[in-house]
């Protein structure tokens, strides 16, 4: 809540303000601040923005951080070094066991453009400890090519993404870190909601289906195993439709007991809403569905309601969108 927040800023402040005492900060209560509100283009609440070098011009905006610990990090990499340089195998063991997740740059060198795409998005995700590293030693340690992102989750890699030179951005390597903050297949419930919100990812595929059905397991392996493909592009979402508290979610998206299982993709940013053609929920409909999505060539879904018997009794015809096309045009 906007509380909530508030309180962990003012956390926040607090013990900024020992450490790095050139680092002001301010609170505005915009209700009585209209041309600032303006200028700034306020639009949520709470929202917290970074002015830089005293200028009033593209302040950044801090997004998704919630609690006054990771505010700490997101502004001390703002502010300074967004990595860790690691110079021995033991420095990088430390960094991997200090936190649930880790991520650490193997380089050939610490001076090109993948380097830098690597400190711009240890920026964006203060959630967890960034380290790079150009030592011969710890590369053979642990068996990496150079120019290489590793993400490693209680201790173990999980996840190697090669870094070429100008291939990469910012943004498609924050999204696909962040993902990790989730299981690679996340089921919707009330604690999940916020994680699955805050994870910048705007294309959602949700998998609707009882979880206690005798097919379910077969089914959630499959679903799994296009998430592993898709990690960073769609964000997998499990909707279990036997739990009540889902309803509101199955009446957003028209899904009914007997369309179930059911495979939908929504864009977050459009609001736009896509049906798996298919009825079998295997792994090749599922890849074929998503890459289709993300070419720009699936369909959109337009749910409708069933078209009444008697739509065309009277003078003035009743439409839905199934029958909307082949009587207007």
């Amino acid at each position: 809540s906007s509380q909530n927040l508030s309180a962990e800023f003012a956390e926040a402040a607090r013990q900024l303000k020992k450490e790095t005492p050139r680092i002001q900060f301010g609170r505005i209560d915009v209700t009585h601040q209209h041309d600032l509100r303006k200028e700034f283009n306020i639009q949520a609440f709470p929202t917290v923005k970074l002015f830089v070098n005293g200028s009033r011009e593209d302040p950044i905006d801090c997004k998704g951080v919630r609690k006054a610990s990771t505010f700490i990090i997101w502004v001390k990499r703002r502010t300074g070094p967004s990595t860790v340089l690691i110079n021995s195998t033991d420095q990088a063991e430390a960094l991997i066991k200090a936190d649930d997740l880790a991520v650490i740059g193997f380089f050939r060198e610490l001076h090109n453009d993948s380097v830098e795409v690597f400190r711009e998005t240890a920026r964006e995700v203060p959630e967890m400890p960034f380290g790079m590293t150009a030592s011969e030693d710890v590369c053979a340690n642990y068996g990496i090519q150079r120019n290489s992102l590793v993400v490693f989750k209680k201790g173990k890699p999980v996840h190697n993404e090669e870094l070429e030179d100008g291939r990469q951005n910012k943004l498609g390597l924050t999204r696909l870190i962040k993902t990790f903050t989730l299981d690679l297949v996340t089921e919707y419930n009330i604690e999940t909601s916020v994680k699955i919100f805050d994870v910048p990812v705007e294309n959602h595929i949700l998998l609707f289906t009882p979880t206690n059905s005798e097919a379910f397991m077969e089914i959630y392996e499959n679903y799994q195993s296009a998430a592993a493909e898709f990690r960073g592009k769609i964000l997998f979402v499990l909707v279990d439709t036997d739990e009540a508290r889902n309803g509101r979610i199955f009446e957003y998206f028209r899904i009914r007991d007997i369309d179930v299982p059911a495979v939908r993709i929504l864009n977050l940013t459009s609001d736009a809403k896509y049906k798996m053609p298919a009825d079998e929920v295997t792994v090749e409909n599922l890849k074929e569905f998503c890459q289709s999505y993300l070419n720009g060539k699936a369909k959109q879904h337009l749910p409708s309601e069933e078209i009444p018997q008697d739509w065309d009794k009277m003078p003035v015809k009743v439409l839905v969108g199934k029958n909307f096309n082949s009587i207007i045009f």
